[in-house]
């Protein structure tokens, strides 16, 4: 997994939950770097899960609301950094449908190494989109994140709606949108 993932959790984490819940994490977690990570460099996803794993002990929130939290909060530096991708989307459905096609074919350009995860599409409706997520990471919960944060800032009625087809372990889910 990308370090630009690792630092950005750490950085959510100090400053939303504050420097000694930010050093319990990285000391509780045991990882093998000790927080000590670089945003192009590439970690073992199981150290990120370690934090986030303790991250909710620590705050007692459920492990789930934080990826989701981690999820909107990587959105957030996205349009910071990429906002070129975000203004040639005319809403949320059109910049969703085009991740795995347009995104992240831009992505393995600047990282050939990054891990991704896969959407597929399946056929629907015109006003809706249907995303299905894979990965072999348990985060499924953080592309929820991703994605809740993109209707947010296209501001379209969009309705959401998460299933989880992994069972439980957050390795797939299904998201469909449809204008409201």
């Amino acid at each position: 997994m990308k370090g630009m993932i690792f630092t950005e959790f750490l950085d959510m984490v100090g400053d939303r939950f504050g420097l000694a819940v930010k050093d319990r994490v990285i000391s509780a977690a045991g990882g093998a770097h000790d927080g000590a990570y670089t945003a192009v460099g590439n970690y073992d996803h199981r150290e990120m899960v370690a934090m986030a794993l303790e991250l909710s002990a620590a705050t007692g929130l459920s492990l789930q609301a934080l990826l989701i939290a981690f999820g909107e909060h990587v959105f957030g530096v996205f349009t910071r950094h990429y906002g070129h991708f975000f203004a040639e989307a005319r809403g949320a459905i059109e910049f969703l449908s085009r991740i795995e096609d347009y995104i992240h074919v831009e992505v393995r350009k600047l990282y050939p190494d990054a891990e991704l995860p896969g959407f597929s599409y399946p056929a629907c409706p015109p006003g809706q989109l249907v995303m299905e997520y894979h990965s072999p990471r348990p985060m499924a919960a953080f592309a929820e994140g991703l994605v809740r944060a993109t209707v947010r800032h296209y501001g379209q009625p969009l309705s959401l709606t998460v299933e989880d087809l992994s069972a439980g372990r957050g390795t797939a889910a299904r998201f469909t949108l449809a204008e409201t």
